[in-house]
């Protein structure tokens, strides 16, 4: 079995996700197809995702694609995460994980006590007062005048495909949003176009081409599916995938013939591709097995206890350093590196953070380092979102003291 370094194996995963200079593009569709979707959570992050991927992102043509084109729509799909996918992607990801949706719903309709029987009442009043219109809940409640759980009922929609997401309330930056009917916003799109275990198959083959090389566990983990589904549908494209090892981690790691030779060509390259990923990304959330980017000593500075990663710096494909973004009221990117980099990199990293913060916030921005940080495993619920919030805090209050 062959053995690749891991910093080739980073090198070319970086291409594929858009991450190197060489590699950046501004097709925003092809971008989303490649890397098996955004991550969107919170909106936000499927804009920063896309401003490090790309040579001259600009909001408008996301937004263009998003709500009127509709090339793209933000749905529920691996491990019953928020995810932006291009529109033929949608049926695959919605066949492939019905049984996770189907197993959640019983409990949520449980924990929310919601009779099957309110459901179906109100989400037929709710399908009715949406055609032809696009209302956020609180618009939706109004209108309905009920006192049953409004907010929880249009989750359940989003969930059957009833419904989707549409714009923000306010802005980009609103988690809040609006609704509209999925038939109406997708007119042409068939949800039942295909079955699961064909999905899963489908689904299986897109991760690995673009997370790949991958282990067995990595694919059932990012897909919230079992193994034993995972290797069936593994079995289905199995002619065409390798095995291999990577350096320095344990385990196998399964990648397609095609990619072999273009894992053998990653050139050595003298300029070192830096980043500055949004919590959440997709290229670090793709694995379960996280050795391959961070060190050990390191990752509670950059995973909470539930596993969701902050806002990070990368190196070549390794974490090196956080960072955050603070307004009160001038407005500032902070960062935190766990090791020194050299001044040409470090001079990078400032301009990319100016870069990012006028992206944010319109104007230009003051930058601050950090020599150190509350590790996110003790910090409460929610931490990684911010995660250098209580830097500037603890250094005015050295001030005042």
């Amino acid at each position: 079995m062959e053995i690749f370094e891991l910093s080739r194996v980073n090198r070319f995963v970086l291409d594929k996700h858009h991450l190197t200079n060489d590699s950046r593009i501004d097709d925003i569709i092809q971008i989303t197809d490649n890397i098996c979707g955004l991550h969107s959570t919170r909106l936000t992050t499927s804009y920063l995702s896309l401003f490090e991927r790309t040579n001259n992102f600009q909001k408008t043509d996301f937004e263009r694609e998003l709500y009127i084109n509709r090339t793209l729509g933000r749905v529920r799909g691996m491990r019953r995460t928020l995810f932006i996918h291009t529109r033929d992607m949608i049926p695959i990801i919605y066949a492939a994980t019905c049984k996770l949706n189907e197993k959640y719903v019983e409990k949520y309709m449980e924990f929310h006590k919601i009779s099957l029987s309110e459901y179906q009442e109100i989400s037929k009043k709710i399908i009715n007062i949406l055609k032809g219109r696009e209302l956020s809940a609180p618009e939706i409640r109004k209108e309905l005048d009920s006192k049953s759980n409004i907010p929880a009922i249009i989750h359940l929609m989003c969930n059957y495909g009833l419904l989707i997401r549409g714009k923000p309330i306010r802005d980009w930056k609103d988690h809040r949003n609006k609704y509209v009917l999925f038939k109406e916003y997708f007119t042409n799109i068939d949800l039942n176009i295909v079955n699961e275990k064909q999905a899963i198959a489908i689904l299986v083959e897109k991760y690995l081409k673009a997370y790949g090389p991958a282990s067995e566990n990595d694919i059932s983990w990012w897909t919230g599916l079992t193994k034993t589904e995972i290797r069936e549908a593994l079995h289905y494209i199995e002619s065409g995938i390798n095995k291999i090892k990577i350096s320095s981690i344990k385990g196998t790691f399964l990648i397609f013939n095609s990619d072999i030779q273009k894992l053998y060509d990653i050139n050595n390259i003298d300029y070192p591709s830096l980043s500055l990923l949004p919590e959440l990304d997709p290229y670090p959330m793709g694995y379960k097995n996280r050795d391959r980017y961070i060190n050990a000593n390191n990752y509670n500075k950059i995973f909470d206890r539930s596993g969701n990663i902050t806002a990070t710096i990368f190196l070549d494909g390794i974490a090196v350093g956080v960072w955050d973004t603070e307004k009160k009221p001038e407005s500032i990117i902070k960062f935190h590196l766990f090791h020194s980099i050299e001044k040409n990199l470090l001079d990078e990293l400032y301009s990319k953070a100016k870069k990012i913060g006028k992206f944010l916030f319109d104007e230009n921005v003051q930058i601050i380092e950090c020599d150190s940080m509350i590790p996110l495993t003790e910090r409460t619920a929610g931490g990684f979102i911010s995660p250098l919030k209580y830097y500037q805090k603890q250094v005015e209050s050295n001030r005042r003291l």
